[in-house]
Parts: structure tokens; C-alpha cells; sequence
């Protein structure tokens, strides 16, 4: 399973590349911390699974690339992380098209379980 990883912090995306990257059957295929660069490079890379962060850097958010990507690759995955996961923001989220939203301060661990899951069931 192919998995792109969206995330200004990087910090933050190094953590998740290494907590994805252990997971069997679970391939990194690209990073980006900038809305433009994640919307190209997700294109033409069409991985299964982006891990999308709300706040970009530039001041974009991981709604700008979800509002662009998701009506040309449906078929991609996407799942919303952010420390700021009250309702609106998953309730756009999901109007969006994202199959779930994560609090990155409470809920990586479930990010975890829910790759492992879909990487073991692609097997």
C-alpha cells in the first residue's frame, strides 16, 4: 500500500514517517509540507493513502489539497490530521471526501492501527 505524507512540520513528518514506515506492506512514496507540491506530486505519484495535515505551510491547508486532488483521484484515500479536531473542521473534512480526521496530539496511535489494517488486508 502507498501512502503520501502531507505535513509542514517536520518534526512531525519525520515521527510519522517512521511510525508508517515500520508497518508491513505499508510504502512511503512522497512527502510534501506545501499545498501546490503535495497536489502535483500526489497526482502523479496516485498513492492509496494520504495522511493530510489541516494547517500547511504558506498558509494553505490540507482542505486546499483535498477540494483539488479528490474530484481528479477518487479512488485516494484521505485522512485528516490535526491538533485542532473539533467538529467543524471534521465535519468539512468529511464533506470533503476524507475517510476519517485524527487528533495528532490524542490519535496516532489509531493512525497506526488503521494503516497496519489496510496495509495487512492489501497483502
Amino acid at each position: 500500500m502507498n501512502i503520501f505524507l502531507v505535513e509542514d512540520s517536520q518534526p512531525v513528518r519525520e515521527r510519522l514517517a517512521a511510525m508508517l514506515g515500520g508497518i508491513p506492506g505499508a510504502t512511503l512514496v512522497g512527502e510534501a509540507a506545501h499545498a501546490d507540491a503535495a497536489i502535483r506530486q500526489i497526482l502523479a505519484s496516485r498513492p492509496d493513502v494520504v495522511m493530510l495535515d489541516l494547517g500547511l505551510a504558506g498558509g494553505s491547508s490540507g482542505f486546499d489539497v483535498l477540494r483539488a486532488v479528490r474530484p481528479q483521484a477518487p479512488g485516494i484515500d484521505f485522512y485528516m490530521l490535526s491538533n485542532f479536531a473539533a467538529d467543524p473542521y471534521r465535519q468539512l473534512a468529511e464533506r470533503l471526501g476524507a475517510c476519517d480526521f485524527f487528533d495528532k496530539s490524542r490519535e496516532l496511535e489509531r493512525v497506526r492501527e488503521l494503516i497496519a489494517q489496510r496495509a495487512a488486508a492489501k497483502q
